[in-house]
């Protein structure tokens, strides 16, 4: 019972804030940088974006909307379309650029060639990239110069992320 509650909240919420708030009737480049920014957000919520309307599924097949995803942020049971990666990596999505570079370092060991597409990624600011750009410098090179491109946050955030992360 309590859970149709939920849902019927939620669903007369949605209708709610529709109705104040409708997107459709602001200009396409403002609903475009919605997208792109839900995108941004997560994954889970640019599907449920898309599954609201037409327009928005529209909208959110734009090219570009693929250069904001996570990659690494979609949950590993969606098993992600190797279409959609590809797409994501051929607009230059930091997430994609930033697994090509840690795949040709450490796995593939061509430094040259993985340092260059970790460097992409955090030149677009993809705070894991700068983290492992920054950190292998210092490592294997003893260059400390990336350094200064870290926020305090950004040590708070990944340090979360490493501690939260289960390690074999």
């Amino acid at each position: 019972m309590a859970e149709l509650f939920k849902i019927y909240l939620l669903s007369y919420m949605n209708i709610t804030l529709m109705d104040y708030f409708l997107i459709l009737e602001l200009p396409e480049e403002v609903q475009s940088l919605v997208v792109e920014r839900v995108a941004g957000n997560s994954f889970t919520d640019l599907y449920g974006l898309r599954a609201s309307c037409k327009t928005m599924k529209a909208l959110a097949e734009q090219s570009r909307v693929n250069h904001f995803y996570d990659v690494l942020s979609v949950p590993m049971r969606l098993n992600m379309p190797p279409e959609l990666f590809k797409t994501c990596y051929a607009e230059r999505n930091p997430s994609t650029l930033y697994m090509k570079g840690v795949q040709f370092f450490f796995t593939f060991n061509l430094q040259e060639e993985g340092l260059a597409f970790t460097k992409l990624a955090a030149d677009e600011g993809y705070e894991r990239a700068v983290y492992t750009y920054a950190m292998t410098r210092k490592i294997f090179w003893g260059d400390e110069e990336y350094f200064a491109h870290f926020m305090r946050e950004s040590f708070d955030r990944v340090g979360k992320l490493v501690r939260s992360l289960k390690w074999a």
